[in-house]
């Protein structure tokens, strides 16, 4: 008897279900023969109903019926239990049908990875596409997606660049580190204050993206700008830190301007003033530890004077060791303070200069780290001059050892 289209329907939202069900725990060929089962049962219009059903294809639920139908006439033996087809049956790899296209594509992508200049994806984005149409310029036929599978059969998936690399290192680099090591040593050991300074990078103050990510209520995450354009009229905090080494405490200066070297020394004042003279108020030298470059760099010639207008203020000779070029990410103060801020701070827009100077002072550690933080509103103008009479008057003892990167700054003769 014919059916309705309602009884059609209805029949089909039935066979619907019953493939819902139980779908997970058949077997492609299970699937085939269920669907030839339903087809049969259904009647006319049955394989297109089940195919609607199923999301099977018209061609597979007829498969379904011609197995089942062999299967019962003995004509065929039944596959075994393991099996959903006979052997070699379904669909040849694409490496089978063209034995060159792995070789081929392991060439192009090595080629590339090692800076072949023959290759035509050096200067390219090593898309899937772009492997496919060099590929296909080759004499192959294939596509995007069997390039994907070919590539994890390699071993190869997407990554971004790692910082790991260093450059040049300097011979004495390891002596260097060394030498810093025994100057602290003795520093600690004698009670005297030994500091890192360094600066954090620079921060966009407004309402920009922050890296990291903050609990919030769901579906609520906090609306920033668009656009971070880098832009002169957009207010920017410089944060220059003093770490003390032996008493995990820091002080911070965030400064509004340029981070120059008469900042880092005004910073490294401040430190004395408020941290440094009430805790070491019997100190004979004040032992720095400084990267090599930027505005506490060992070749900036501002830096050793404004060292020296500090060391006379303090009536303290002041010895500065430099980490050898290329290991600035080796300072301590990255690690101890720098790192710790960027967690405290982590999702949260930087809105104001004083919402910067609070999450720095609020960070703290459970190894018990401390952090005082002030806004310099003070302005450190670029480009600063020092003339070869000025540089005479810093009154600079370089070590024997690499005096360059190692020396003290003693307060001139006129202040002692």
């Amino acid at each position: 008897m014919t059916k309705s289209m309602s009884q059609r329907k209805e029949a089909e939202a039935e066979i619907r279900e019953r493939y819902r069900r139980i779908k997970q725990s058949l077997t492609e060929r299970r699937k085939r023969l269920f669907a030839a089962s339903e087809a049969l049962a259904f009647g006319y219009g049955g394989v297109s109903a089940v195919s609607r059903a199923t999301g099977m294809s018209t061609a597979t639920v007829r498969k379904g019926i011609e197995e089942s139908h062999a299967i019962d006439a003995g004509t065929v033996e039944p596959l075994a239990q393991e099996r959903s087809r006979r052997p070699g049956g379904g669909r040849k790899r694409a490496t089978d049908k063209d034995p060159t296209l792995l070789s081929d594509l392991k060439e192009l992508v090595e080629a590339a990875t090692r800076g072949d200049p023959e290759s035509p994806l050096l200067w390219t984005a090593r898309s899937l596409r772009h492997l496919a149409e060099a590929l296909n310029a080759r004499g192959h036929r294939v596509k995007k997606n069997a390039i994907a599978r070919l590539l994890k059969q390699l071993g190869y998936s997407l990554q971004g660049n790692k910082k790991r690399l260093e450059g040049a290192q300097h011979p004495d680099r390891n002596a260097q580190f060394e030498h810093i090591n025994e100057k602290v040593r003795r520093q600690l050991e004698a009670s005297g204050p030994a500091i890192s300074v360094d600066t954090k990078k620079k921060e966009l103050v407004g309402s920009y993206k922050n890296g990291g990510r903050e609990l919030r209520p769901k579906y609520d995450p906090e609306l920033v700008n668009l656009y971070d354009f880098c832009d002169q009229n957009i207010p920017k905090a410089v944060p220059y830190g003093v770490f003390d080494l032996a008493e995990n405490q820091a002080w911070v200066s965030v400064g509004i301007s340029h981070d120059t070297a008469e900042f880092a020394v005004e910073t490294i004042r401040t430190w004395w003033q408020e941290m440094g003279q009430p805790r070491y108020p019997e100190a004979s030298s004040l032992l720095i530890i400084a990267d090599g470059g930027g505005s506490n760099g060992y070749r900036l010639r501002l830096w050793k004077v404004e060292l020296q207008k500090l060391a006379d203020e303090l009536a303290l000779p002041i010895e500065v060791c430099h980490l050898p070029p290329g290991t600035s990410t080796w300072n301590k103060i990255e690690h101890r303070l720098f790192s710790f801020i960027t967690q405290n701070w982590r999702g949260k827009p930087l809105v104001t200069h004083q919402v910067i100077v609070e999450l720095i002072a609020a960070t703290t550690t459970q190894a018990g780290l401390t952090v005082q933080c002030r806004l310099d509103e003070k302005t450190s103008p670029k480009g600063k001059r020092i003339s070869d009479q000025q540089m005479a008057a810093v009154n600079l003892v370089p070590e024997a050892f690499h005096g360059e990167w190692n020396y003290v700054i003693h307060p001139t003769t006129s202040q002692t």
